[in-house]
């Protein structure tokens, strides 16, 4: 389906993107691993029979240090999934409601004590991350057929979920992104397209939604009673969104949208 052509995956280190490079490697692409941990980015390339590059999405020489790498190792890049991104703790609150008395709790983190630094590093990451690698990448891919880039948004995006104010803007910010830039490039044959995850247990959030037993938190069992199919995503339930986008056949005229994979999440109204 994808024979010969040239994908470039960044944050392709961590667990969800590793399932994107794997899938568009045995769809016949030559798949770049791009992650700012060059050995997380070398396992999975060395898992999925990709090559591995490191490169920071927030700087402009990192990057075009990557694209002079994946050019010469396998082509021009005619596929770019923008799945680099994460939360941080300073950008994140304690508890899901502001009660004044919380002003008085030292250990508490409302609203008022959320890091300007940190805010910052969660939307830079995800937004200016995403929009920084479209510029040094995409450049490659205007005097060609058929190519695709393929950003990666959030449920968060489409209603924000408690506690995490930074990481919802920033993906809100993602998914705005996808339908402007679908727009400015639908005269130069480039699609864009996003899909929004629901929740799926990796690494970054292991600790927030399980217990060290391997029981759920609270956390996490009121994200399952919100979502109708009553059980967290599999990694590899995304690949097949991700094939749609790519393939020409079967998308050609699919452009500028945001498709949630999670369970029914977003379609429940909680009664």
């Amino acid at each position: 389906m994808l024979k010969d052509r040239v994908a470039v995956v960044t944050g392709g280190g961590g667990v969800l993107c590793a399932v994107f490079a794997k899938a568009l490697v045995q769809s016949g692409a030559k798949v770049a691993v791009l992650d700012i941990n060059k050995e997380s980015a070398q396992r999975v390339a060395d898992e999925v029979g990709a090559i591995a590059v490191e490169a920071n999405v927030l700087d402009y020489e990192s990057l075009e240090k990557a694209r002079k790498t994946v050019s010469e190792k396998l082509g021009s890049c005619d596929i770019l999934i923008n799945g680099a991104g994460g939360n941080n703790p300073k950008g994140t609150t304690t508890k899901d409601y502001f009660e004044i008395d919380d002003l008085k709790n030292d250990d508490i983190k409302t609203f008022f004590d959320l890091d300007q630094n940190g805010v910052s590093f969660v939307f830079n990451l995800n937004f200016l991350g995403t929009l920084m690698t479209t510029q040094v990448f995409a450049k490659d891919m205007l005097s060609k057929e058929h190519s695709t880039i393929i950003n990666i948004s959030s449920m968060n995006a489409f209603t924000p979920l408690t506690r995490i104010p930074a990481y919802s803007g920033a993906k809100a910010a993602v998914s705005n992104f996808t339908q402007w830039l679908a727009v400015h490039f639908s005269k130069v044959g480039i699609r864009v397209n996003a899909i929004a995850p629901g929740f799926f247990l990796t690494e970054q959030n292991r600790s927030l939604l399980t217990e060290p037993d391997g029981s759920y938190t609270e956390r996490a069992k009121k994200i399952l009673s919100q979502t109708p199919m009553d059980r967290f995503g599999n990694a590899t339930e995304l690949a097949g969104t991700l094939l749609y986008l790519v393939d020409e056949k079967a998308s050609s005229f699919v452009n500028g949208v945001v498709i949630p994979v999670d369970g029914g999440f977003s379609a429940y109204s909680g009664v």
